[in-house]
This record gives C-alpha cells, structure tokens and sequence, in this order.
C-alpha cells in the first residue's frame, strides 16, 4: 500500500489528487489510500527563499510513514527547493520509502493541466523510492523534467525497462 498525504491545511485540488491516486495504483499495482495530514515541520520552510526545503519534508515524511504502508508521497501547494536549484517539482529517497511531490509549479491559470502532471511527478518521485535514476526515454515518466514543458512531453507511465526494475526492486524487498 502507498499513502498518498495531502500535506497543506487548505483544501487540496481533489481532482488533481484522485487522479494521481488511480494513476499511482495502475502504474505500481497496488492500493493507494489518500489521507489529510496537515502540519508541516516549522524547519521545512526557508524564509529566505520563502519555499519550503523538500529535503526536510521528505525526512519527515519517512519518519510519518505508517507502518502497514509500502511508500508514502506527500503533496503540497507550496514550492520546493534544494539548496542548488531555484526550485523542484518533487524530491524522494532513492531506494527509500518517503517522496514529496509540489503543485506551485504545475498549475497553469484556467487549465486542469496540474491532473496530469502531478499524476506525472507522483509517478516519477516514487520511481525513485524503488531505485529508479532518472530515464533516457523522454516519454518515460522517470525522464527528468526541469520545466512544466518536459513535464507535459513525458506520459504518466514507465517504460519497460523501469517498470522491470520496479518489479525487481519489489522482489528483493524481504
């Protein structure tokens, strides 16, 4: 099972979310249970930068992380940042359990594209829980995306070789 946290106090996009929900359960074969789980960690936001660090939430998240749960991606309103980039859609543990996932930047006035690509980013910050690096495939949702462009350009699934070393990634798990 995957939770999938709603992380901010306002109301999320429940569109957006449910989408990503069923898109998260085709693509990694298993239940995904949404939840509300407001209450960020005051040390995840920089003032500085007014963004909030991904680093830090993603720290949280793990040690969040319910114990019957495989995985968990939280979702949030605000924007993300590493101490390198101006900001990023998403940050997870590589081979971890715990994944972030930002819609500040996914949003285009007057569209409903924000569905398909946090469905995208959900997709492609829990690759990175199972291992995955990022693709050389552009459709492939684990291709790296440094704008909202490459992330409309990518399709919300893994390529065959991903989805292969998912599946392996499950296998060695005990």
């Amino acid at each position: 099972m995957i939770c999938l946290w709603w992380l901010d106090d306002q109301e999320p996009d429940e569109m957006a979310m449910e989408h990503a929900r069923g898109q998260l359960e085709k693509v990694y074969a298993t239940d995904v249970v949404r939840a509300a789980r407001g209450g960020l960690p005051a040390t995840a936001f920089d003032p500085r930068r007014n963004q909030t660090s991904s680093a830090e939430l993603v720290r949280w998240l793990a040690g969040q992380k319910p114990p019957e749960a495989e995985r968990v991606v939280g979702v949030l309103g605000a924007d993300l940042f590493i101490p390198v980039l101006t900001f990023v859609f998403g940050e997870a543990q590589l081979g971890g359990t715990a994944a972030v996932v930002s819609t500040a930047r996914l949003h285009l006035p007057g569209t409903r594209l924000v569905e398909a690509r946090l469905a995208k980013e959900c997709v492609h910050e829990l690759g990175h829980t199972f291992g995955l690096r990022h693709c050389q495939d552009g459709r492939c949702a684990m291709s790296r995306s440094a704008s909202v462009i490459e992330v409309d350009t990518k399709a919300a699934e893994l390529c065959r070789d991903c989805r292969e070393r998912v599946a392996e990634a499950r296998e060695r798990k005990p």
